[in-house]
């Protein structure tokens, strides 16, 4: 069961403005990731759906958490049917992503009070979604967008909260164009977990990404 309901999930996407996003099949190294992007402030994490294994581990991580991490909020992404998502909020988690709209997905979330976002592309698809109940949006993949989409989405929609993932970096160039277009949060993965050359995560260089984009996100929304 899920520890956080929507309303504050979706308070604390808004509030911290980042939502970090990664996959790992190993439950220590995960761990790792979770200690790091925790002590650079973060409060909100998507484990992505990938491998045979995944909701195993993060079934493990979601334990971990909750005994060392009180405050941080696991979700998962990637999740591409309704039994998918099932599994993973039976396993606790507390917001469900998705790449893409899925109506079953929206129907068993709403059924357990769970945050869900849709992936979405068009106007078309981010209305069926608010219609289904999607609180936030994601826009995937962003970066083929840009922001100017996010701009022009809010002119006849202003009440649509958009988090675009895909093409969102920890520099304050990239995360002004987002928060000035209107996003609401931001989704970052790769750019965010940065790795060593021998191809394993660099923990205190995400622990210091994941600080000075929170920084620079808290600066973008006052103005």
């Amino acid at each position: 069961m899920a520890r956080f309901s929507r309303t504050q999930v979706a308070q604390i996407m808004g509030s911290t403005g980042m939502v970090p996003l990664f996959y790992h099949p190993d439950v220590d190294t995960a761990k790792k990731v979770l200690n790091a992007i925790y002590k650079g402030g973060a409060r909100l994490l998507e484990f992505t759906n990938r491998g045979d294994q995944a909701h195993q581990v993060f079934d493990e991580l979601n334990k971990y958490a909750a005994k060392e991490l009180p405050e941080l909020i696991l979700g998962v992404g990637s999740v591409t049917d309704a039994g998918a998502a099932s599994l993973y909020m039976q396993l606790g988690a507390n917001f469900v992503v998705t790449p893409v709209l899925r109506e079953d997905i929206a129907i068993v979330c709403n059924r357990k009070k769970v945050l869900w976002s849709a992936g979405c592309g068009t106007l078309t698809e981010i209305a069926k979604a608010e219609e289904l109940g999607c609180e936030i949006v994601k826009l995937f993949p962003a970066g083929t967008y840009g922001p100017g989409f996010i701009k022009a989405i809010k002119g006849p929609q202003p009440w649509t909260s958009i988090m675009p993932t895909g093409g969102v970096s920890p520099d304050e160039e990239n995360l002004k164009g987002w928060f000035e277009a209107g996003a609401y949060c931001v989704g970052m993965g790769s750019k965010l977990m940065a790795k060593n050359e021998d191809g394993s995560f660099d923990t205190t260089k995400i622990e210091t990404l994941t600080r000075g984009a929170l920084k620079i996100i808290s600066g973008l929304k006052k103005i």
